[in-house]
C-alpha cells in the first residue's frame, strides 16, 4: 500500500491546470498547421494564422491561450492500491485548482447557485471531479479547463438502436451545423454512444482529451470518425465561422455497452483552444 499525501495531489492538479491553460499539445499545433497548409478559404487561412499565432505567443508569455479559462474538470484514474494521507482527496484538488487560477492570474468563472444569486466563487472552484478506482499505485490526472462557448453547445439524444450508424453520424453533423460559429471552430467533437444518458456524457467530454489523429481502434467506429469529419468541413463553416473547408479539426467517438432498449449518443463540442493536460502522480 503506496501512502501519498494530499499535498502532494494539490501541487499535481496546480502545475497541470497551469500547463492547460498556457501551452496547446503538440497533437493539435501539428493538426492546426496542417489545417493552414489545405484550407483554400483565404480568410480561413488568416485566421488559422492567428490562432496558430496566438498559441506561441500564450506559451512564450505564459498567459492564458484563451480569456475563458474554463470550468475545472478534473478525470482522474485512482489506484486501488494507494492510501491517501494527511487531508481529503476532493479538498486536495480544490485547492490545487485554487491556487493555479489565483497565481496564474487565470479568469475565475464559478458561480455557486446557477440559478439565482450567481456569486462567483472567487477560486474558479469546485472543480467537477470524475474518479475511476484502477489496478495499481499511481494516480493519473487528466484535467482540462473547459470553456463555455463551446460547452453551451453540447447535446443528448437518445437514439433508437434501428437509427444505428447513419443516426449517429447525422446527429452529429446535425449539431456542429447548428452551432455554426459559437463554439470557435475549428472544433474538436467528443462523441459518447451507449452506457446511459448521463454515462454517455462523461464519456463524450473526456473523448475531447484524446490525441487528435488517433481513432477508435473498432474499425466501424473510425469509420464513422472519418465519415462525420468529412461531412462537417463540406459544410462550409470554417475557421471562425467565416468559411472554409476547416470547421472541425477531429471526431472522437467512444462507446459502451447499453440496454437493449436504447442507444444514448452525447456530444461534446470543444473549441480549437482544446487545453487539457495530463500528469502521472508515482511518489
Amino acid at each position: 500500500m503506496r501512502k501519498i499525501k494530499a499535498n502532494q495531489i494539490k501541487n499535481k492538479v496546480k502545475e497541470l491546470f497551469l500547463k492547460a491553460n498556457f501551452y496547446i499539445n503538440t497533437d493539435l499545433t501539428q493538426r492546426l498547421k496542417k489545417a493552414l497548409e489545405e484550407e483554400n478559404s483565404p480568410i480561413g487561412k488568416y485566421v488559422l494564422r492567428m490562432i496558430i499565432e496566438n498559441n506561441k505567443i500564450a506559451s512564450k508569455e505564459e498567459v492564458p491561450i484563451c480569456q475563458d479559462t474554463g470550468l475545472a474538470v478534473v478525470f482522474v484514474e485512482m489506484g486501488q492500491e494507494i492510501h491517501l494521507v494527511d487531508g481529503d482527496f476532493t479538498e486536495a484538488i480544490n485547492q490545487g485548482v485554487k491556487e493555479a487560477y489565483q497565481e496564474g492570474y487565470l479568469r475565475k468563472s464559478v458561480v455557486d447557485d446557477p440559478v439565482f444569486e450567481r456569486k462567483n466563487t472567487k477560486t474558479n472552484t469546485p472543480a467537477i471531479i470524475y474518479t475511476d478506482i484502477v489496478p495499481g499505485d499511481k494516480i493519473n490526472f487528466t484535467v482540462m479547463p473547459k470553456g463555455f462557448g463551446s460547452e453551451n453547445m453540447s447535446r443528448l439524444a437518445m437514439l433508437k438502436p434501428a437509427d444505428g450508424p447513419e443516426g449517429i453520424v447525422n446527429f452529429i453533423v446535425e449539431t456542429v451545423e447548428k452551432a455554426g460559429p459559437n463554439p470557435c471552430p475549428p472544433t474538436i467533437i467528443g462523441v459518447g454512444v451507449g452506457g446511459t444518458a448521463d454515462k454517455a456524457m462523461v464519456i463524450a467530454k473526456k473523448a475531447i482529451a484524446r490525441k487528435i489523429g488517433k481513432h477508435n481502434q473498432n474499425e466501424k467506429y473510425a469509420a464513422m470518425e472519418k465519415e462525420a469529419l468529412e461531412k462537417i468541413n463540406n459544410l462550409g463553416i470554417g475557421p471562425a465561422g467565416l468559411g472554409g473547408s476547416t470547421t472541425t479539426l477531429a471526431v472522437n467517438i467512444d462507446y459502451l455497452p447499453t440496454h437493449i432498449a436504447g442507444m444514448p449518443v452525447a456530444i461534446n463540442v470543444c473549441c480549437h483552444a482544446a487545453r487539457h493536460a495530463e500528469g502521472i502522480l508515482k511518489k
